[in-house]
């Protein structure tokens, strides 16, 4: 795993934004177009701001999440409401967004939703931005869900999954393991000395049950973002 440590979150938020422009760039030189996975929550609001004023050719990318809770999309807890507040304003605005939370009755139902959707994700993924819950999971590949096992396997048959996590509020719709590796290019971004604690923890074991953040420390070349 290679390490990034920046000395303030101001530091990361910054250098970090400037990172990962800079591989959007690359792929748009590339490829056309580039795209690039997002995790909700607190932690990278900051560096969003950051990113959504870099200057690149922002229509030719395509912005998803890398899990939803199934909430509208006005919602408070919805990802996809952080991200446009945050990431999807200013140079950014001109991106495209691709959302998981759709009309149907249920994430189950809506699975198939956003199979189809994913057509419009330019694979592999660009840029991958996940973070890590205190109980190691990631996306919303949660260690206590009954989807858990469909969720780690490599041969599991759609790049989504339905999640009821039996340690947190909502449903959730989350890419699988196998759909997160398909990725140029994956960072882990953590803030915190607590965070870092429980990373450590996930590089002493191999029990990806147990901590499903290891089932992508262990399968791929992460590159871990982090500021205290």
């Amino acid at each position: 795993m290679i390490e990034s440590n920046f000395p303030s979150v101001d530091a990361l938020n910054s250098g970090f934004a400037a990172k990962i422009a800079d591989l959007l760039r690359e792929g748009i030189a590339a490829r056309g177009k580039a795209s690039l996975i997002v995790s909700g929550g607190r932690t990278p609001q900051g560096m969003f701001a950051q990113l959504s004023e870099q200057d690149l050719d922002w229509s030719k990318v395509v912005i998803s999440l890398a899990d939803e809770r199934w909430v509208d999309a006005s919602d408070d807890a919805s990802n996809e409401k952080m991200v446009r507040g945050h990431l999807l304003k200013n140079k950014a605005a001109a991106a495209r967004f691709v959302g998981l939370k759709n009309a149907a009755d249920s994430a189950e139902q809506g699975v198939a939703g956003c199979v189809s959707e994913i057509k419009q994700i330019p694979v592999p993924f660009d840029v991958v931005i996940l973070g890590m819950g205190e109980d190691g999971h990631t996306a919303s590949l949660f260690p206590c869900s009954a989807q858990i096992a469909q969720g780690l396997d490599l041969n599991y048959p759609q790049p989504y999954l339905a999640v009821q996590p039996t340690t947190a509020p909502h449903w959730r719709m989350s890419l699988s393991l196998a759909a997160l590796l398909d990725s140029r290019k994956i960072f882990l971004h953590l803030t915190g000395e607590g965070k870092k604690v429980v990373l450590n923890q996930a590089l002493a074991g191999t029990d990806e049950f147990e901590m499903p953040i290891r089932a992508v420390l262990q399968r791929a070349d992460v590159e871990l973002v982090w500021a205290p």
